[in-house]
């Protein structure tokens, strides 16, 4: 490293502003070992890179609601697929999206650097806004509510978070919920976006829905499907260029990339798909010679522009008298579905970047990072973006040395400057984001081997939420499935072992996965602590040393760090066994 860098780092570290973010050098009494000003840089943009796809990704799925278009397609196109209008209004969301998208990621991940001091950032969760999509909302409206009230449970759903981080339920909350379910919920929806990224509205056009059979190979060009069924002609199937390109450039290509480590890989594969379907002469073109592909070529060429938000912005519905149960339905899946995947997420990453204290098991800056969170959602909401959460791609920043609120304090002015470059994200095609989708998912499908699938009361829960996710096309019915099945089947065992003085129990009982409500170093979150033995400044953290790392003591110790023992190095039960790794936790999902 040049000397003029190394000179760098030293004087920021000895200045207030890495003090505020613990630099190494700076004196403060939990300074982060490794944590150097120009490599938090590096870290910050090497995030941005590996989250980017959200932009593409977010808008294009939850464009496909129809956001507030009114579709007046008639009798003869009741959801209005073959109406013009409708469209180019849902070419406007979109591109309203792509700016909420960007505006929503840079602020909530710039106030988690600044208030929080994580390296993590913030974005639209991969799931969440499946589930808003096609499950509340629903492709072109038809699902339970409407696009502004699903809006309104979302921005309650964040008050809620707020209250919950605020007085320490939110852990007690992830903590409550049985780890095969966790895990099943997070298998279940990577198979959810997998689904979604092999049909046609926002994926390669693999599958079609079918009328004998539920579903059917497809793989034509959209001219040839049958305007009643949808389904392919026989000698059509697998014909369609776009499907191909998707596959080999957006499929193929990203996974090779991702084998060898290329930073951004998932970037570069939009980017190559992308950049095959501009040119408006091919037969596979992005912008056909229609009054659709015209506005949208038109808006393409502007490259560099602000795209003004003008019909998602603030546009909640606060009448909910004719969707009462949906909307409580909705909010209580977004809420639990959330707790799941932020809680997760920032364990793992905080793991990953050696913060985690080993005996509360809790990380540095938690409450100040679950309000953060919370606040963003709130705030997405007005926007019109479904919840964000924090993203396991997070990890490629902290991969790079991130360990402080820099990190992700970089990767939202990244986002902030994307903003700018609307045209160029609202116009890539959905055959170059349905692969995301389905390596996404199978990314997710690993931590199907961590179920206890050898006894029965955590297996078939699990298999019931892994099952009825895509093949009900609801997440929120696959996780009811789940959680009623454990409770009653676990709540009959226990009722016949107590009512037989313990000697009727299931052969193998004794594999079933641990289950509690308490929490490492105590239920309250440590303000309330604080204030209760009457420190005045109750909101600051004591000033102590943080508890030695794992790494440091292996490296003070030697390579078997043999010396000492302590709690932060006993053997790891099977529950445990991912939470020291970022690569066992999903993260843009759960």
């Amino acid at each position: 490293m040049p000397a003029w860098v190394h000179k760098a780092n030293a004087k920021v570290a000895a200045s207030p502003v890495g003090r505020w973010f613990r630099l190494e050098g700076s004196g403060h009494k939990k300074e982060r070992k490794g944590s150097y000003f120009f490599t938090e840089i590096r870290a910050g943009i090497a995030a941005f890179f590996a989250m980017a796809y959200i932009l593409a990704v977010n808008s294009s799925i939850v464009a496909d609601t129809g956001g507030t278009c009114v579709c007046n397609g008639g009798a003869d196109d009741p959801i209005c697929n073959n109406n013009v209008e409708y469209a180019l209004c849902s070419a406007e969301i979109k591109r309203d999206l792509v700016t909420a998208t960007a505006a929503i990621s840079a602020l909530s991940s710039f106030c988690m650097g600044l208030f929080a001091n994580l390296p993590v950032s913030l974005a639209p969760g991969m799931g969440l806004n499946a589930y808003f999509a096609y499950t509340v909302v629903g492709f072109h409206g038809t699902g339970t509510v409407p696009y502004s009230v699903a809006l309104t449970a979302i921005f309650v759903e964040g008050w809620i978070f707020f209250a919950l981080a605020l007085f320490g339920m939110r852990q007690w909350l992830a903590r409550a919920i049985p780890r095969s379910i966790k895990l099943a919920t997070s298998v279940g929806i990577g198979l959810f976006l997998t689904l979604i990224g092999l049909t046609y509205s926002e994926g390669l056009g693999l599958i079609v829905g079918a009328t004998s059979t539920p579903l059917e190979l497809a793989g034509c060009e959209s001219a040839l499907r049958d305007p009643d069924t949808g389904l392919c002609p026989d000698g059509g199937k697998m014909r369609n260029p776009a499907m191909w390109i998707g596959i080999f450039c957006g499929g193929i290509f990203t996974v090779m990339l991702m084998m060898y480590r290329v930073k951004g890989a998932i970037i570069a594969g939009i980017i190559l798909v992308s950049i095959i379907s501009w040119p408006r002469t091919t037969s596979f073109t992005y912008f056909p010679y229609t009054t659709v592909g015209d506005d949208s070529f038109d808006f393409f060429r502007k490259v560099v522009d602000f795209h003004q938000i003008s019909r998602t912005l603030n546009v909640q519905q606060w009448d909910i008298s004719g969707y009462g149960g949906q909307f409580g339905l909705a909010l209580i899946t977004f809420l639990y579905v959330d707790i799941l995947d932020c809680t997760g997420t920032l364990y793992s990453m905080a793991r990953f970047a050696d913060l985690m204290d080993p005996v509360t098991q809790d990380f540095e800056g938690s409450s100040v990072a679950y309000m953060v969170d919370a606040i963003g959602i709130s705030i997405g909401a007005i926007l019109g973006t479904p919840p964000i959460t924090a993203f396991i791609e997070s990890g490629a920043g902290i991969s790079e040395g991130g360990k402080t609120g820099l990190t992700a304090m970089v990767t939202g002015i990244c986002f902030f400057i994307s903003i700018f470059f609307a045209p160029i994200f609202a116009s890539i095609p959905p055959w170059a984001t349905g692969c995301v989708l389905i390596l996404v998912g199978s990314m997710m499908m690993k931590h199907v081997t961590e179920i206890n699938w050898t006894y029965m009361g955590d297996a078939i829960p699990a298999f019931l939420t892994i099952a009825l996710m895509p093949f009900s096309y609801s997440i929120a019915d696959g996780l009811i499935a789940g959680v009623c099945s454990y409770i009653l089947i676990n709540t009959v065992v226990w009722i016949i072992e107590k009512a037989s003085g313990g000697r009727i129990v299931p052969a193998n009982k004794a594999e079933k996965d641990p289950w509690t409500w308490r929490i490492p170093g105590g239920f309250l979150p440590g303000w309330v602590v604080r204030l209760s033995k009457g420190k005045k400044d109750f909101w600051r953290e004591d000033d102590l040393p943080v508890a030695e790392s794992v790494s440091e003591r292996r490296s003070r110790d030697g390579e078997d760090g043999a010396k000492t023992l302590d709690v932060s190095e006993t053997p790891k039960t099977k529950a445990d066994s991912s939470e020291g790794n970022p690569e066992k936790v999903q993260g843009s999902s759960l």
